[in-house]
């Protein structure tokens, strides 16, 4: 069982930045593929990242086309957290971001078995 804790969510004004991050406990932390997802009200959940493991200490990242050189994902397996770098955030980019852990890649939500319980992210001036 993975337990996974969102921090760093909050109000941040347009062309700011925020870092999120997802703390994880359980299983082994440096094989799961780690994602974020967001969900604004009215809208249905949907993929914003993914740090994905191939094998060893190979990881690569996945970005959604419009999160593409706006936002960073990194992780740090001595630490078990991923984070989420967001810059120059814009308010479409407010909703409640959540972390996801899955065994093998994928943009799709059903495809992550473990869930964070999430972290509002306000952008507005």
């Amino acid at each position: 069982q993975v337990e996974l804790v969102e921090s760093g969510g909050g109000l941040v004004p347009p062309g700011g930045s925020l870092r999120l991050s997802c703390a994880a406990s359980g299983g082994t932390f440096s094989r799961y593929t780690m994602g974020w997802f967001r969900q604004a009200p009215g809208k249905e959940r949907e993929f914003v990242a993914a740090t994905i493991w191939r094998r060893g200490w190979i990881y690569d990242a996945d970005y959604a086309d419009s999160m593409k050189g706006r936002f960073t994902i990194s992780r740090d397996n001595a630490k078990n957290t991923v984070y989420l770098q967001l810059n120059s955030p814009q308010p479409e980019d407010t909703a409640v971001y959540y972390c996801a852990a899955a065994r093998s890649p994928g943009r799709t939500w059903s495809q992550y078995e473990y869930w964070g319980q999430g972290t509002q992210v306000t952008v507005s001036s």
